[in-house]
Formats: C-alpha cells, sequence, structure tokens
C-alpha cells in the first residue's frame, strides 16, 4: 500500500482564522463561543453559537463569487487557498487529473435555502435567486474548490452528519493508499448556524441552555455538560502520497495509517448502548493501520458535551484500550470550538497532526466536575507537553455513523 502523509492545513473556525493563530488558541485553552449576533435568538432555549469571527469573504474570492456562494462554500475555499499555501501547492502543474477533491458536510447551504423559501412566500417566485439550487447543494463544497484549484482527479462529498469530515479525510486518505490520486484535498465545512438549524436542534434537546456564561457553556466529560454548541467553519487538509511529496521537498506535518467506520443500527440520534459502534469503529481503524491499541498515545475525541455522547465514548475506549485507556490522554477541543457538525472531522484531523507534529496534547477546557462515569485523562483545563508517536480522531453521527482516522509521527 502506498503511504500517505499530511503536508498542508488550513481553517477557518470560531477560535480563530488561520492554522497558527487557531493552534495559538487551541494550546491556550481559550473558548470561540459566545452569543449568538447573526439573528435575534432570544426567544430560543439556546442562545449562543460557535460563530466565525472577522472573516471577510473578500480576502479569497472575488466579489462575483461571493454574490454565487453559501457561507458554507466560502469557508471551504478559504481554508483551501490556505493549505494548498502551506503545502507549497497553489498551482497544479501537469497533474490535474492525479489530484482530487472529496469535503464533509452535514446541512450544506441551509442558509440560502431559508432565505429563498423566506423570498418565496413573500415576493413569488420570480424574486427567488437562480443560483440558488447551485448554491445551497452539499457537493458545491468540493466542486468548487475544485474548479478554483483545477482539481480534475476524484471529486464526491461526503454528507454523513457530525461524522462528514472525518469520513471525507478517510476516503481521501483511501484514494492516495489505493492508487487513484497522488494528492487530495479534504476535510469538512459548515455554516448553519440559521433560525431553523437552531430552532431544529433546540427542539431536539441537544442543545446546551448554559446561557449565562458562553464561554463556560461546551464541557465534555464534565458532569454538568448538557448539550452541544452549534459552530461553523472548515477545516481542509492536503494529504500526498510519500513519495510524491518527498520528491517536491514537502514538509510533512505526519502520516494517515488507518481509517475505520461503522453503523450502530440502534437510534436515528442516540449512540447504541455500552458504545458498541465507537468500539467496532475504533478497532477497525486500528487494525486498518495494523498497530495494537497500546500504541495509541493521544485520542481527540469526538466529545459533544451531551450526556450519552461523552459516555458512551468513554465506554468504548474503555473497552478497546483496556487497561491502556487509563494511560491514555484524551481531549475534546469542542470544549473550544463547539461542534462544527460536517466540518468537525476535518478541523479536528488538524489538531491531532499538530499535536503530534508539536509534542503539545491540547486540553478539554471547563472540566470543573468529575463524572464518575467518565473516569479517564481528558487533559483537564491546560495543555500537556508530550512526545506523540501515534493518536486517533473520533466522530460519530446522528444515524449510527462513525469514523475514526489514526496518524503516525512521520519518520
Amino acid at each position: 500500500m502506498r503511504r500517505v502523509v499530511i503536508t498542508g492545513l488550513g481553517t477557518v473556525n470560531p477560535v480563530a482564522i488561520g492554522i497558527k493563530n487557531t493552534w495559538d488558541a487551541i494550546t491556550a485553552g481559550k473558548s470561540g463561543v459566545d452569543y449568538i449576533t447573526k439573528f435575534d435568538a432570544t426567544e430560543f432555549t439556546s442562545q449562543v453559537a460557535g460563530e466565525v469571527k472577522g472573516f471577510d469573504p473578500k480576502e479569497f474570492l472575488d466579489a462575483k463569487e461571493i454574490k454565487r456562494t453559501d457561507l458554507f462554500v466560502q469557508y471551504a475555499l478559504a481554508a483551501t487557498k490556505m493549505a494548498r499555501e502551506d503545502a507549497g501547492i497553489s498551482t497544479i502543474n501537469g497533474n490535474a487529473h492525479r489530484v482530487g477533491v472529496i469535503l464533509g458536510t452535514g446541512l450544506g447551504g441551509l442558509e440560502t435555502l431559508e432565505k429563498n423559501y423566506k423570498l418565496l412566500l413573500e415576493k413569488g417566485p420570480g424574486k427567488v435567486s437562480p443560483f440558488m439550487i447551485p448554491m445551497m447543494i452539499a457537493n458545491m463544497g468540493p466542486g468548487q474548490v475544485a474548479i478554483a484549484a483545477g482539481a480534475k482527479g476524484p471529486n464526491a462529498c461526503v454528507v454523513t452528519a457530525c461524522a462528514s469530515g472525518t469520513h471525507a479525510v478517510g476516503e481521501a486518505f483511501q484514494m492516495i493508499q489505493q492508487g487513484y490520486a497522488d494528492a487530495m484535498i479534504t476535510g469538512g465545512t459548515e455554516s448553519t448556524i440559521t433560525p431553523l438549524a437552531l430552532a431544529g436542534f433546540c427542539k431536539m434537546r441537544a442543545l446546551t441552555t448554559h446561557n449565562n456564561e458562553p464561554q463556560k457553556a461546551s464541557r465534555p466529560f464534565d458532569k454538568n455538560r448538557d448539550g452541544f454548541i452549534i459552530s461553523e467553519g472548515a477545516g481542509i487538509i492536503i494529504l500526498e502520497e510519500l513519495e510524491e511529496a518527498k520528491k517536491r521537498g514537502a514538509k510533512i506535518y505526519c502520516e494517515i495509517i488507518g481509517y475505520g467506520l461503522s453503523g450502530d443500527a440502534y437510534h436515528i440520534t442516540a449512540p447504541s448502548p455500552e458504545g458498541e459502534g465507537g468500539e467496532q469503529c475504533i478497532k477497525t481503524a486500528l487494525d486498518d493501520a495494523k498497530i495494537n491499541p497500546e500504541e495509541i498515545d493521544y485520542i481527540n475525541a469526538h466529545g459533544t458535551s451531551t450526556y450519552f455522547n461523552d459516555l458512551c465514548e468513554t465506554l468504548a475506549i474503555k473497552k478497546v484500550f483496556k487497561e491502556h485507556c487509563q494511560r491514555l490522554m484524551i481531549s475534546s477541543t469542542k470544549s473550544m470550538t463547539g461542534h462544527l457538525l460536517g466540518a468537525a472531522g476535518g478541523v479536528e484531523a488538524i489538531f491531532a497532526a499538530l499535536a503530534i507534529k508539536n509534542g503539545v496534547v491540547p486540553p478539554t477546557i471547563n472540566y470543573e466536575t468529575p463524572d464518575p462515569e467518565c473516569d479517564l485523562d481528558y487533559v483537564p483545563n491546560e495543555a500537556r507537553n508530550k512526545n506523540i508517536t501515534y493518536a486517533l480522531s473520533n466522530s460519530f453521527g446522528f444515524g449510527g455513523t462513525n469514523a475514526t482516522l489514526v496518524f503516525k509521527k512521520f519518520k
């Protein structure tokens, strides 16, 4: 099998824009969660979110592109530009058919849909934008990125709820591993902090109601957790076949060596009891990576700050890693970013790669009251300097869909 390495990173997220600013904030334990400003949320039971702050699409797109793209696509294009520049492949020359794009998203252009439906009701069908469909459909993320990059290889969109970004990276990894491409632009993007999305998640009682202290509302694995934070942004990764990357002298963050996926076949929103789906997913990823559970040093957990997710993920980790689970470092960066839904896996894969590259494990902030049912080392409140050889990242989504990636320090 061909080896696959990460050579470029780019992100737009609630904590910061750009890799350096994001990593500095994440390792300092800074939250990007605050009160919702996109619309008046006073009537909603959850009034806080992880909004992207200070994003100016004019820095990445021309005026015509801005007018014709939903924000989830703009985030993807911006993060892709950063990642390509980071990887040193701002142009693709001569091998366009060997470079592909696979991105994940959960809900696509929901904001565009809401705006145009309102126009339809208030002013009639003649006022609906002719660009509504190509703005809102989910595959416009990878479609627009491919157009911007000139990437003519494999192109696909993964829509698997909160596991979308991780599935996208895993599928892109296998495309290179199996010889269908030499490089892939991958990750996830999302922008659905809208009245309709917020109302839907609130009615499900999936979101926190800890509205009085926004920065402390996301508290994964803490006994007083009460729901996740809806967030937005994008995390984009450049993957390359190792020999191709070495040939052009690319810097290498780390290697991807394993990918696992599974289904709970249990419930539309609740995880399977005792963490069975997560357990199988992690085992599959470790088998694919051909390493033993005892070799994993760090897990970037799905860690949503909901009661059942954090409990079931903890149970899954205990079952897979047995005695070694007590030596594992586990953190949920959603404590700072909130939950980027379909983009979460892309952003969290970036954090796993940076943890390996820099030898720093990001913290789980807002961990104040230990939960007897969640009794592992969640790297509470402060980052930890630690050499990491193998790291793992989990993502679990509604519908019982699960994804896990395994990363290795490059040698």
